[in-house]
């Protein structure tokens, strides 16, 4: 066995910057600001906000006192709390590992969109062939992955403190800092169209933060409810194995219940300024169709905006990209911890062979994504694909992991907790120095039962069953 005593995080400071990196991903800096321009600007907010004081702390709450209560990372922690339950850490860790190479890819093309920028070609990134000339290349993506994966696996050997905590320390506050700055330059910009009109980034901003009930219906707010929804529960790391296997580093002096409350703030207030950051200054430049562009708004939508800001546009795109590759890494090597740990727990392997065995197989794996786009490229659809879209490799392991088995994994958990162990299982673990859980009724109702009906709603949703 290589640890006697397990690692730890130094401090709670560091077990929230660690944990809101991993839910400050590449979902909140595209997702969350095209949601909410398609769902009525403000609505949305106020959805997502009530959502994250309620179902998102209840997820939140319940793995990282699962971790910390069990010291054991998930492939083995629900087993330790009952052995007739020891599947769902079985699934719950094939999330991370079914996830991790795809995400690697992705992030990636940040990184080579980094580099387009840093060596002053931005101009050469605003081509409309420029992101599918470069995804489907044969050699250029695959380069990219390895050395995107190659940097995670460098801070994962590093271990817990001297690794994961130290790199979170550094990034997470220079990521907040270039998440402000943009959004504040975002606002300042204003541009005339073609209609000799003039439009500001403040108008933009109005889009973003003022509800728009025009034409709003039960079937249109329910839509807004599951795209909320599902923007808190795929970007707060739940369901992932993640938050388990950054609770089991949690002291047991630690006040829990503040420091989820900290990662939550975290959270919502990055995903609310990449909406600031993003919205005005598309919308000052492509209008409100160009903010509703999805995956591609930052891949072909932002270059172009980033272009048409002059000569500060450059290095604007450099300040961007780089913001996003700190968020990309964050999460990136949460997710090979999670699955790192599991092997450590589960088969006591040494933290230097569990890295370098689970990175082979997510870089063969992403491989195989990156061959998806030429190589072995196809069309099929999936109940998620969007109307006159078609998937491939990547989409297909988003599928699986995201909309299939995350829910499952989520919903089976809700159960164990509210009706197998029973909700104290939680609370008596994060109140067990005497701290006051003021939300204690509200999670226990919501651990019971309107989380699991939430998430058995988004499950129908994304195997295409039910639809609003």
């Amino acid at each position: 066995m290589e640890e006697k005593k397990r690692s730890s995080f130094r401090g709670s400071f560091g077990f929230v910057l660690a944990a809101a990196g991993s839910a400050v991903g590449l979902g909140n800096i595209w997702r969350f600001p095209s949601l909410a321009a398609k769902d009525g600007g403000g609505l949305f907010l106020v959805v997502y906000l009530v959502l994250a004081l309620t179902f998102g702390f209840t997820l939140l709450l319940t793995e990282v006192a699962i971790g910390r209560k069990t010291k054991q990372s998930p492939l083995t922690a629900y087993g330790k709390l009952n052995r007739k339950c020891g599947w769902i850490g079985g699934f719950a860790c094939a999330v991370p590992f079914i996830i991790l190479p795809y995400y690697c890819v992705i992030g990636g093309w940040v990184l080579k969109y980094l580099t387009v920028f840093l060596t002053g070609n931005g101009k050469e990134a605003t081509d409309d062939g420029f992101f599918g000339g470069f995804i489907t290349g044969n050699v250029e993506p695959i380069v990219f992955t390895v050395i995107f994966l190659v940097i995670c696996a460098v801070i994962i050997l590093a271990g817990v403190g001297k690794g994961i905590e130290r790199v979170s320390r550094v990034v997470m506050p220079a990521l907040l800092i270039l998440v402000v700055g943009i959004a504040v330059y975002s606002l300042t910009l204003s541009n005339t169209n073609a209609e000799g009109e003039t439009v500001t980034g403040m108008q933009g901003l109005k889009v973003f933060v003022v509800p728009d009930l025009d034409g709003l219906t039960f079937s249109k707010f329910m839509t807004v409810l599951m795209d909320a929804l599902g923007q808190l529960f795929y970007s707060i790391s739940v369901a992932m194995g993640i938050m388990i296997t950054y609770g089991s580093y949690v002291s047991d002096d630690a006040n829990m219940v503040k420091s989820v409350n900290q990662i939550e703030i975290f959270d919502t207030v990055v995903a609310f300024l990449a909406g600031v950051m993003i919205i005005p200054a598309v919308y000052v430049f492509q209008g409100v169709e160009g903010m509703k562009a999805g995956p591609s708004l930052m891949f072909v939508a932002l270059p172009k905006v980033f272009e048409k800001m002059g000569p500060i546009g450059p290095f604007i795109g450099v300040a961007f990209f780089l913001m996003v590759l700190f968020a990309a890494v964050t999460s990136a090597m949460s997710i090979l911890e999670a699955v790192v740990s599991s092997l450590i727990d589960k088969f006591k392997w040494k933290r230097r062979n569990a890295t370098i065995i689970e990175s082979l197989l997510a870089l063969g794996l992403a491989v195989v994504v990156c061959l998806g786009y030429n190589v072995w490229y196809f069309d099929t659809k999936l109940p998620n694909t969007a109307p006159g879209g078609s998937a491939q490799i990547l989409d297909f392991f988003d599928y699986i992991s995201n909309n299939v088995l995350m829910p499952i994994v989520a919903i089976t958990t809700c159960i164990m907790i509210g009706w197998v162990l029973k909700p104290n299982t939680v609370i008596d673990e994060v109140t067990k120095n005497g701290e006051r859980l003021r939300r204690k009724n509200l999670f226990i109702v919501m651990v019971k039962f309107v989380a699991p009906v939430l998430l058995f709603t988004l499950l129908l949703m994304a195997v295409g069953i039910l639809k609003f």
